[in-house]
């Protein structure tokens, strides 16, 4: 493991902390070693299970950072056609939904091995429109149900990468487009903490989420500015404003995350890295790296451990534990390969370059 000093290790901390907190929510939510957990260690238990799926927060505003880092890092606004945005998604596309069919085929190979033990936990049938549905990234707006956990983020993901370049792409139609661009993102997110956030229903679209998306979008943005510590209270004040209006804890969390964020990436610019070179910055580099592919490979681990479980004692506290913990590490250990001989090739796909122009 290396960790160049080109590395932002501030923004792998955060997705590394995130995902590991997400694989600990789903370990304590599934099967047979969660029940049995759950009566040895009941306060960490409900604390994973209610609080740990609000990870996610971070990985939104965490990627809404580095989508405004790629797309447009000085607040350009985009030029060119319908047709290149469309390109830029598709782009977008082969990089999140090749790994996550990969793993979807993984779950579901792993899902017929536990069947006979773990019925509660695989789906009862799958059927090719349902399979289609995830490969596009549209399982949850046509209402099927997810194959795997966490299928809705990646979803997600990509309808607010494509909201993001549809709202830089408008700006690009302004006159004064590099205005515009961060005065359009900053309406979605108020548009989103007070009209879209608040209405459950709309979880399977990409506003209900942009809130905690462009808010990273903005920090990303606002640590060029030389009146930063200004343009980040007017942000933190319109975000408490809707949390007073009505509190979200999730929405609470992505606040804190922009803010932290904010804070080391400003001393991330004044040359104090999160950490020196040496094996602890190796290791976060390395954690956050792999941070998708844990994301997307745990949950086949989960259940095949659980099914060896299942066939034993599923009482034996102890058991329960040491399997807990396994799980943990399998799936962290799974993640590696997976990354290498997955997700890295699916990144280095691409479709023709006919790129936008930056305003």
């Amino acid at each position: 493991m290396s960790a160049p000093s080109s590395r932002l290790l501030h923004l792998d901390a955060l997705k590394a902390l995130a995902a590991q907190a997400i694989v600990w929510h789903h370990l304590v939510s599934y099967g047979p070693i969660a029940d049995t957990v759950q009566e040895l260690l009941p306060e960490i238990t409900d604390v994973l299970f209610h609080h740990g799926r609000m990870a996610v927060q971070v990985f939104l505003v965490v990627g809404g950072f580095l989508s405004a880092r790629a797309l447009a890092p000085r607040r350009e606004a985009l030029q060119g056609s319908l047709a290149q945005v469309g390109l830029l998604i598709g782009r977008r596309w082969l990089r999140l939904a090749l790994p996550f069919f990969a793993a979807v085929l993984l779950t579901l190979g792993c899902s017929a091995l536990v069947a006979p033990w773990l019925p509660d936990l695989v789906p009862q049938s799958v059927g090719l429109a349902q399979l289609v549905s995830h490969a596009l990234l549209l399982h949850g707006v046509l209402g099927h149900e997810s194959l795997t956990v966490g299928a809705w983020y990646v979803a997600i993901d990509l309808q607010l990468f494509a909201l993001l370049l549809g709202l830089l792409w408008c700006a690009g139609r302004s006159p004064r487009s590099r205005w515009m661009a961060p005065v359009l993102v900053l309406a979605g997110v108020a548009a989103s903490l007070w009209i879209f956030n608040l209405d459950p229903s709309l979880d399977n679209w990409a506003p209900y989420f942009f809130g905690a998306y462009g808010l990273g979008v903005l920090v990303h943005w606002l640590s060029a500015s030389r009146w930063r510590e200004r343009w980040l209270a007017l942000l933190c004040a319109m975000v408490v404003a809707a949390l007073a209006h009505d509190f979200r804890g999730r929405i609470a969390l992505a606040l804190v995350t922009a803010l932290v964020l904010a804070l080391l990436q400003w001393r991330h610019q004044g040359g104090r890295p999160l950490l020196p070179a040496g094996r602890p910055a190796a290791l976060l580099g390395h954690l956050g790296t792999h941070s998708y592919a844990l994301f997307l490979v745990h949950f086949p681990i989960c259940l095949l451990v659980n099914g060896l479980f299942e066939q034993k004692d599923p009482t034996q506290q102890g058991a329960a534990l040491m399997a807990i913990t396994s799980a943990w590490l399998l799936s962290n250990a799974a993640a590696v390969p997976f990354h290498r001989w997955v997700e890295l090739p699916a990144g280095r796909l691409r479709w023709p370059r006919w790129g936008l122009q930056r305003a």
